[in-house]
């Protein structure tokens, strides 16, 4: 595809995730978001596959205000139109590949780890050095989320295909800043690749689940 090009020239840095040692984080996959959502969900819900069988655990963010005292700029920046809790906007999308037992972190800014337990969270898991970013929307809370990832010491997987935004320009933008200066670009046929090396690479060897079981 075409748009590709304006992004792939900065693409100078390719790595793979570490199964290890890394986190899935699906950003706001909100019903608020359906219509730009919808076209991803078949690229998220393989993402989450595959990331489910490399044993990698899968965080959801939802975003979603309460009161006046948890809008900071967002209800001047957007006349007023916020996703409240309680409303059939704030919820997950059904469609979405969730799990029962998958982590959902709620936020109320453009960034994951802005006022909620996401860094405690990753912490507590004990290895994790590494954050794949996908979701909605790639250019506010993807990419401000990829952003505190980086300077808070993860190293950032973003993807090019599991996140979108209201417009080709504005995904194109993020893609181009994210190679430039912070994540690693991956798409599902990276993933798919990576992880396959992966596995038969460590044929045999502990999961991080194993070694929390014993």
């Amino acid at each position: 595809m075409s748009s590709s090009s304006s992004y792939k020239k900065y693409e100078i840095r390719k790595k793979n995730p570490d199964p290890k040692s890394s986190v899935l984080l699906v950003i706001d996959m909100q019903n608020y978001f359906y219509s730009m959502a919808k076209p991803i969900l078949p690229a998220i819900n393989t993402t989450i596959e595959l990331c489910r069988d490399a044993s990698i655990p899968i965080i959801f963010t939802r975003h979603r205000h309460k009161s006046p005292q948890d809008y900071g700029m967002l209800w001047e920046w957007w006349n007023g139109d916020l996703i409240m809790d309680g409303t059939p906007g704030a919820e997950l999308i059904p469609d979405l590949d969730r799990g029962e037992d998958d982590l959902v972190v709620e936020k109320n800014t453009y960034s994951a780890f802005r006022g909620t337990n996401l860094e405690e969270e990753l912490v507590n898991m004990g290895g994790v050095k590494e954050v794949m970013v996908t979701g909605v929307m790639t250019n506010l809370c993807c990419e401000t989320t990829a952003r505190e990832a980086f300077i808070r010491g993860f190293r950032v997987f973003f993807s090019t295909d599991a996140t979108a935004t209201s417009s080709p320009d504005l995904h194109e933008a993020t893609l181009k800043n994210m190679a430039y200066g912070f994540a690693y670009l991956v798409d599902c046929e990276r993933l798919q690749t990576a992880f396959s090396k992966s596995s038969s690479s460590h044929h045999g060897t502990r999961t991080r689940e194993d070694a929390i079981e014993q």
